[in-house]
């Protein structure tokens, strides 16, 4: 230890380490990298220490992935149906719509996400905040207990399947779905397909086409389907 028993500090101009630090480097490392490539050591190099070091701050891997889930609750706009102006809020089913769309946003930021949202069991504040905040939104709006949680189980359902599939996607952009989406065609057997063929040339490939605008439609379906004033009971 240095001459009056005090510890060496860093490098002058260093950032401390924190737990804020080390979680948010975690996320950098899984967008680029994914998950699946995220260690203790993974974590520590950009952040120029020895991953002994980011114990001091978390507890190992599991309390980081409980962190970075918590961070993408943390970017996902809460409903409400009344704005802090006190003006009349939006309908539930714009609140919730713009809640979802919100949260397909952060998950294609952090597609790593989508299997680990609700894997947690150690969740953070931002993610009890969260769901606290979308049952309450609901609850406010007339849906029962029930109800309120049929709503939610329905419509995340719908959101991590359809980004899971999203990111599947073998293309981004119109080019790439253009060049992706003529060669398979072109590798098809003439007239053995007729139905997939049609789908392409009216809808798939023609000028515009989003596949993201799927999104918009099942996710209206699915807010149009639900009510407040829903039985509770399943259907037989």
């Amino acid at each position: 230890m240095p001459e009056g028993g005090r510890a060496r500090r860093g490098p002058a101009g260093r950032t401390p380490l924190s737990r804020e630090r080390v979680i948010r480097t975690a996320v950098a490392v899984a967008d680029e990298k994914g998950s699946a490539s995220l260690t203790m050591r993974a974590v520590a190099a950009p952040l120029g220490v020895e991953a002994m070091s980011l114990y001091h701050h978390v507890s190992g891997r599991e309390d980081i992935l409980d962190g970075m889930v918590d961070t993408v609750f943390g970017e996902i706009e809460l409903p409400s149906l009344t704005p802090p102006s006190g003006a009349p809020g939006p309908h539930w089913r714009e609140a919730m719509a713009a809640r979802a769309r919100s949260a397909r946003a952060a998950l294609l930021r952090h597609p790593w996400a989508i299997g680990l949202m609700d894997s947690r069991t150690h969740p953070g504040p931002a993610t009890l905040r969260h769901h606290d905040t979308v049952i309450g939104a609901l609850r406010a709006a007339g849906f029962s207990v029930a109800m309120a949680a049929h709503t939610v189980s329905l419509i995340d359902s719908y959101l991590y399947g359809f980004v899971l599939q999203e990111v599947s996607l073998p293309f981004r952009g119109e080019p790439e779905r253009d060049e992706v989406a003529g060669a398979i065609i072109d590798r098809m057997p003439a007239d053995a397909y007729p139905h997939l063929a049609e789908l392409a040339a009216e809808h798939v490939m023609k000028p515009g086409y989003d596949y993201a605008d799927e999104f918009d439609f099942g996710l209206t379906l699915i807010l149009n389907g639900l009510s407040p004033d829903e039985g509770t009971d399943l259907p037989e």
